[in-house]
This record gives C-alpha cells, structure tokens and sequence, in this order.
C-alpha cells in the first residue's frame, strides 16, 4: 500500500482527500500546519507528498526546499495543492523540484490520476544500470552517479535524464518530454521541460566544465548525446527556449 503525506490547512479539504485517497486504496497521513513538515516526512518517509503552499505557519515552497535539500527524500515526488495559478507560481514551483502543480479548486479523480501517473513513472524498469562515461544511472534505486559523486537529482529530473539516457541519440520533443516525464495528466507548458534541461546541464556537466552530453535540437527539443566530449559543448549553442 502506497502512503502519502499530506500538508492542508483546510480541515474540509483533509477530510475530503483522506476519505478518496483511502477508498483508492491509498495509506494518508498528513498535519493541517507546515510546523515540522520536513521533520514529519523524514520520520514516516512516504512515497508520495501532497503540499499546500498557503499555510498559516508556513510557505509551502520553502517546505519543498527542505524536502529537497534531504538526501533520503530527494526522489520523493512532491505535488503542490495551491490557489497560486499563475505561470510564474507554477515555474517557481516545478524550478523548486515539484514533481506536479495542482491549482485549487480541483477535480478529486483528477488528483488521483496525477498521483497515479507519478506512481507509474517510478516504477522499476528492466534495465538496471544506464552509463555513459563517467555518468551512471541506476533506475532501480533511483540514483545518479557522476565521476563516482553521487548527483542530487529531484525526482522529476531523475526521470527526464533516465528517458534521455534509454534512448541515446533519439531527439525528443518538448510535448514528448511532457507526456513521458510528467504524464498526461498535468498542468505544466513547454516551458518546464526548458527549465528542467537546463538544471540537469548544471548537474551532470562535471563541475561546469561542459560535456555537451543534453543536445538541442533548434525549435524542436533535446537528445543524449552519448558520446559528447568538452568540445562538443564548446560548439554546440545552447539557449533555454531553443
């Protein structure tokens, strides 16, 4: 049984998602405060998080830094409940390491679709090790290597590289990207998939030297380059809105 945390002021709202979400099938727990969320999630390590950004004690996104700044729950896919709808809120929030943004008010079966699709996007795949160079990727356990340092990736960026990675030299589109990674169900733009290439550059370029090793592809998406070397970054152009 998948647990879930959730972090909702809104009594209603609790008593609402806990009643769906445990008739799904799901284990909820949760608090109504964001007083000691990090601590809460540390302590019952859930599968998946549920946050509300509007708290009366706290705010939301600095619980998500917190969260991501965990080793043990980096890979855990946080979904944002808010009423924050704007494309700068949602931007801030995905840039934070959200795996999702729901903005309130919210179709319940919506909600439990979403959380589906993150539940199925984290399921183990056949393959268990992705390398190339001195970059490693071992899907079973959620975890990236680089030159043997282990890499903080958030959940939503470990799946991107992985989709790159399993299907070197193929160039994807952004809405491929968004329906592979993020899944059908979203609330998210072309946009997302720009910001998330350009985090996972910063991550996997080995100390800002430049492998070139997530290639754009001018005015239709990105590609891994398996054999990309220093030079290849030198030359290639890189732009967020390629």
């Amino acid at each position: 049984m998948k647990k879930i945390l959730l972090i909702e002021d809104d009594f209603d709202l609790f008593a609402l998602l806990k009643y769906n979400l445990e008739k799904e099938g799901f284990h909820l727990i949760g608090a109504q405060t964001g007083q000691g969320a990090v601590e809460l999630c540390c302590r019952e390590m859930p599968d998946l998080i549920l946050l509300d950004i509007m708290l009366p004690d706290s705010d939301g996104l600095d619980i998500c830094k917190g969260i991501r700044s965990q080793p043990a729950l980096a890979l855990i896919p946080v979904i944002f409940l808010t009423a924050r709808a704007s494309e700068a809120d949602r931007l801030t929030g995905l840039e934070l390491g959200a795996s999702d943004y729901i903005v309130k008010p919210f179709f319940v079966r919506e909600l439990i679709a979403r959380i589906k699709v993150q539940f199925r996007n984290s399921a183990p795949s056949g393959h268990r090790l992705l390398k190339s160079g001195d970059l490693e990727l071992d899907r079973d356990r959620c975890r990236a290597w680089l030159a043997g340092v282990e890499l903080q990736l958030t959940a939503t960026e470990f799946r991107l590289l992985e989709h790159l990675m399993n299907r070197p030299g193929i160039v994807f589109s952004r809405q491929h990207l968004l329906d592979a990674v993020w899944g059908h169900d979203r609330a998210v733009t072309d946009r997302t998939v720009d910001v998330y290439i350009l985090r996972l550059r910063q991550k996997i370029e080995g100390g800002g030297a430049g492998t070139g090793r997530i290639r754009s592809v001018r005015g239709f998406g990105y590609s891994f380059n398996d054999d990309a070397t220093p030079a290849d970054a030198a030359e290639e152009e890189i732009t967020a809105g390629a």
